[in-house]
């Protein structure tokens, strides 16, 4: 009895710990069941091969080591109880084996024990206990719990699922209090496929040349990360809080306007970026366009004119409107002329339908990082500031990290690893392109783009073609489109390589690499994605 109870105790420990990895891949997929479903669908050989085999093995040794030591004891009583402590030793040091390497393992973005996840925990703790203690009463290996971690994850986060709910709430509830206490507060959304977060950070320096201003950080784009920050940082100081709005699903943008209620809202754009989980470019559009619905009567809105869906939505919007871009054909508030790209940045005009244009020059490189900028000004322009205070503003943004963030050196690097679309990715390699020597492109492709994805990343392989002199694809297994598309437009065998990992991407790098390339990193997919 003793000893049942150990192991009922022990191994539940064990498959606890064991499912640390699997809440970092539910982490990574924002605690989404259906995500998380799909990640163990990509991802079952793994499943089996970590999970399934530890469990499957353990059973079957249990069964089959008393049988072994009866070759050398012969007390039944004695042989069953040295063959259990052995085996459960054994399953220990397994446990601890396979945790040290996952800990070891490195993690683009690792796993954070927030408090969600503590609280995740506590379920999934009593889920393995409750599991241990089921299997020994009824006569089965309890190591045959192990087999389930992933899905006593899923278990959990479904039990789980209605008190994080009602903490939510409570947590959006007292963020939106907090705004509507505060009418005097320029309230700002921005939303889009692409160039949100750029945008957003853009949009904060130019405004405060004049404001103070709060913008979400990073990618707190989300209900809990937006409440985060309103409860957090917002202070009485603030003029303009400025919110990224992002979405997944339809709903939504909406449900984060009835948090902030924006009187600004901003779309960038509108193309296939989780088209895995919206099913339709239609169903992103209207998603999007959810910001623009939102705002109030007296509300006014700012459209990325170059784009056909952003401009049937700009011609649907019954608000005052503005729109951008580089075709003085279709009048912009802001146009952006006059274009100028090099390894130093970018240098344009900006042109206000008012009638004042002004040289402006940035760090920032990429036509779509400009069009961004445009946006912004006519922003700003519209809340009062100056063309100067606006050259002013754009001079002083810095590059954001891992979009197409300029690091010169030896071999000059172009980080665009943030994330990879369509039209970004073209962006990409228009910029690759203006760059002078030996051109090398670092890529895994792109994911979340449904069942087009496979197309795309074809696509993106023949428009490597005209902008690449080498092509290091990391991940034999999803990058077949882009080689595909290289091999059938013609691209050099020889100048095509394929690795397993980044890091092992980074040691080619260095083998091949010379003084006077230029290297793009593009897309750098998350640990939930890995081959």
């Amino acid at each position: 009895m003793p000893f049942t109870l150990i192991r009922i105790v022990l191994v539940a420990a064990c498959c606890a710990v064991a499912c640390r990895h699997f809440v970092h891949m539910l982490q990574l997929e924002s605690y989404q069941l259906p995500g998380y479903r799909r990640w163990m669908s990509r991802n079952r050989d793994r499943l089996l091969k970590n999970c399934v085999l530890v469990g499957l093995v353990g059973a079957v040794l249990s069964w089959y080591l008393p049988v072994f030591f009866s070759l050398f004891i012969t007390e039944r009583v004695r042989r069953e109880s040295v063959a259990n402590w052995v085996m459960l030793a054994l399953f220990l040091a397994v446990t601890v084996a396979l945790a040290v390497l996952d800990l070891r393992a490195p993690a683009k973005k690792p796993l954070v024990f927030t408090r969600r996840v503590r609280r995740l925990y506590g379920f999934i703790v009593l889920l393995c206990l409750a599991g241990s203690a089921v299997l020994s009463l009824i006569s089965l290996p309890p190591y045959l719990l192990y087999a389930g971690n992933c899905y006593i994850v899923m278990g959990a986060a479904a039990i789980a699922q209605p008190l994080e709910e009602r903490i939510n709430g409570q947590f959006f509830e007292r963020a939106r209090k907090k705004l509507e206490d505060r009418p005097d507060l320029i309230k700002i959304g921005i939303t889009g496929s692409y160039g949100k977060t750029s945008t957003k950070f853009v949009l904060r320096d130019i405004l405060s040349q004049k404001y103070r201003v709060l913008a979400t950080p990073a990618s707190f784009n989300t209900p809990m990360g937006l409440s985060r920050v309103i409860n957090e940082q917002l202070k009485s100081e603030h003029q303009i809080f400025i919110a990224e709005m992002g979405a997944r699903h339809v709903g939504d943008i909406k449900e984060l306007c009835e948090l902030v209620h924006p009187k600004y809202g901003l779309l960038t754009s509108v193309g296939p970026q989780h088209l895995e989980t919206f099913g339709s470019i239609e169903n992103i559009a209207g998603t999007k366009y959810e910001l623009i619905e939102a705002l109030p009567k007296d509300g006014v809105a700012f459209f990325s004119s170059d784009g056909s869906y952003v401009d049937r939505l700009f011609a649907k919007c019954e608000r005052e409107k503005y729109r951008v871009g580089f075709n003085p054909d279709r009048q912009p508030y802001m146009l952006a002329t006059d274009i100028e790209v090099g390894p130093q940045g970018s240098r344009f005009t900006l042109k206000c339908a008012d009638g004042e244009s002004l040289r402006c020059r940035t760090r920032l490189l990429g036509k779509h990082n400009i069009q961004n900028i445009a946006l912004c000004a006519a922003v700003a322009r519209k809340l009062g500031l100056t063309m100067e205070e606006i050259a002013r503003g754009v001079r002083v943004i810095e590059p954001i990290e891992h979009r197409l963030q300029l690091i010169p050196g030896a071999m000059t690097i172009i980080d665009d690893a943030f994330n990879s679309n369509p039209a970004g990715s073209q962006e990409a390699l228009n910029v690759l392109s203006g760059f002078p020597g030996r051109r090398i492109i670092v890529t895994p492709g792109m994911v979340e783009q449904g069942a087009k994805e496979d197309e795309l990343n074809y696509a993106f392989g023949t428009q490597m073609v005209n902008c690449v002199d080498v092509a290091i694809l990391v991940g034999p297994k999803h990058t077949k489109p882009i080689l595909q598309g290289l091999v059938d437009s013609g691209f050099a065998r020889d100048d095509i390589h394929v690795v397993s990992e980044l890091d092992e991407a980074s040691a080619l790098l260095r083998a091949i690499g010379k003084p006077g390339d230029t290297v793009l990193f593009e897309n750098d997919l998350p640990d939930n994605y890995t081959e």
